[in-house]
């Protein structure tokens, strides 16, 4: 039993009479059959919306998988502008299939999100609950084009520029949902975003994309309640990113809260990263198995006192990173992994990071270009920081400061300089 069908179960007291009138069987829409071609040539659009639109299940209540329409793509590239996904619809693409965006950037439409101007996503659900994304197929956003009309733009990489690009997969003030066995390369922007949406499942998916600006994997935002499980990434921005808010956010912002990680191998890419925006905070945040391989930072903890806010109860364990460039990078000091020079602490207000009750354990990391650092602000040290069982290796060390930190059991081997560099607003407890 999934857990959609667990949820069902639960609620069947109160929804019995709404899902009386779904049907036992959710609609299936072939594309073919309103005109698609998939050729890769002709444009699809059309056809594919007309059958979101067709099996899509109005009203309300409790569904489970069985009850979803489908839109099956099947053999072929379905060349395709902006889709937008409905209530209770399973975006079906088969293993030999692929929806490919069109290059043409006149097909995205003007869009506002986060209160920003931008251009529609690829794929988008808005407001919607009960969607999926399935099948062994490819979703391919086509990106070269968008990549290169951002080359050598300033600050191209944040929302509301003068040169918007779409992200990949938007699920936008949506629940439930679930995208399993697809592959989703080659984004515009960001691939996959959770916003403000919540009961999200993200399993069996890889994520790719070349060496290319912000292509993020995943960026659950102001989300909850996020399983991110089996994944696979290597791109060209962080492998994941955890965020909350907006730089210089006048709020408010509503937090991301329990997120679990599970069995993911990321390669190219900046690692696993809570921040940096994180005006609303970040909670409940778990990671295990881990297996990151020529990131360029792995374990990463990041935000400013422009951006921040409460981050607690996060926790890696079982994590293994082979010819990483920094293992692990907490700071608070972002876009720098520390001060080049002492600092006066400042007032605590809104957007101060908060950094506390955090674990590392059973967490090894070879050859990488530096073990890491852990950095608070003198007006707001890393609180409650505990590292258990944790060998770290790396051509230079640890730098530790304005931290609280518990280390049992911990080893770092550095080919030059100390192995770890404990700052006198540093304190550390050995076991």
């Amino acid at each position: 039993m999934n857990r959609f069908s667990r949820a069902a179960s639960a609620a069947i007291s109160i929804t019995v009479i709404t899902i009386a009138s779904v049907p036992a069987h959710g609609a299936v829409c072939n594309p073919r059959d309103r005109g698609a071609k998939g050729n890769g040539i002709t444009k699809d659009t059309a056809a594919i919306q007309a059958c979101i639109d067709a099996v899509s299940i109005s009203g309300s209540g409790v569904l489970d998988s069985k009850r979803y329409g489908r839109v099956i793509l099947a053999s072929g590239t379905f060349l395709s502008g902006p889709i937008r996904l409905k209530r209770g619809v399973d975006l079906r693409i088969e293993k030999d299939a692929k929806l490919l965006a069109s290059p043409n950037r006149k097909d995205f439409p003007h869009w506002r999100f986060a209160g920003k101007d931008t251009v529609q996503p690829f794929v988008s659900a808005v407001d919607a609950e009960y969607v999926s994304i399935s099948g062994g197929g490819i979703i391919d956003g086509n990106g070269q084009v968008w990549w290169d009309y951002v080359r050598n733009v300033p600050d191209s990489g944040v929302l509301g520029t003068d040169h918007p690009r779409p992200i990949g997969v938007l699920f936008d003030h949506s629940r439930h949902i679930q995208m399993q066995g697809v592959t989703l390369q080659n984004s515009g922007f960001w691939q996959i975003v959770p916003y403000y949406s919540d009961d999200v499942l993200l399993r069996g998916i890889r994520i790719l994309a070349p060496r290319s600006p912000n292509t993020d994997a995943i960026d659950p935002f102001s989300s909850s309640n996020v399983v991110i499980d089996h994944v696979f990434s290597s791109v060209g921005d962080d492998n994941i990113a955890i965020k909350s808010g907006a730089i210089n956010s006048p709020g408010p912002d509503s937090p991301s809260r329990n997120i679990t990680i599970t069995d993911c191998t990321f390669e190219r890419g900046h690692g696993l990263s809570i921040g940096s925006e994180i005006a609303g905070g970040v909670q409940n945040v778990h990671a295990e198995r881990i297996h990151f391989r020529g990131t360029d930072q792995g374990i990463r903890i990041k935000s400013a006192r422009d951006r921040g806010n409460d981050v607690s109860n996060i926790s890696f364990k079982d994590i293994v990173m082979d010819d990483v460039k920094t293992a692990i990078l907490i700071t608070e000091y972002y876009p720098h992994p520390a001060p080049q020079a002492e600092v006066a602490p400042e007032p605590v207000r809104r957007l101060t990071p908060k950094f506390h009750d955090i674990t590392l354990e059973n967490v090894i990391a070879r050859n990488s270009g530096s073990a890491g650092y852990i950095v608070g602000l003198p007006e707001s040290p890393v609180l409650d920081m505990k590292l258990k069982n944790v060998h770290l290796e790396g051509h230079t060390g640890l730098s530790i400061a304005y931290a609280a930190l518990t280390l049992d059991d911990v080893s770092v081997k550095a080919d030059r300089g100390a192995d770890i560099a404990i700052a006198p607003t540093a304190h550390v407890t050995r076991k």
